[in-house]
């Protein structure tokens, strides 16, 4: 039963932020995903459907230089990641989009070392 609630409230929280937050060609969205081990980050034109760029933990680059994938470090460093990679395809602002995720902890370092690496939002 208490499944089932804490699902329920997950999806409600999914939709509303997702209702809010579209991404186009001038301001594309960045969209969050995380599991208990790793942390996904892509920036997407929802406009013509296409992923523009694209970091996680499971890349050579980070899941090498790091024990653990699944704590703030390693959301740290796929957050200066994806700055980059968005900056050498020309992007400097994006709309933010955390998912049914609440805005703290892995979510949080990884939003504020994007903005700390150069992309507005």
């Amino acid at each position: 039963m208490k499944i089932q609630k804490l699902q329920k409230t997950r999806l409600r929280r999914k939709y509303r932020v997702k209702k809010k937050v579209c991404g186009s060609a001038d301001r594309p969205r960045l969209a969050i995903f995380r599991s208990n081990r790793h942390i996904y980050a892509q920036i997407i034109d929802d406009m013509s459907g296409v992923t523009l760029a694209a970091s996680n933990t499971l890349q050579v680059a980070i899941k090498g230089a790091l024990a653990k994938t699944g704590n703030i470090d390693a959301a740290t460093k796929v957050g200066e990641l994806i700055a980059k990679e968005a900056a050498q395809v020309g992007i400097n602002r994006v709309k933010f989009d955390r998912n049914k995720f609440k805005y703290h902890g892995r979510v949080k370092a990884l939003a504020e070392a994007a903005r700390e690496a150069g992309l507005v939002f």
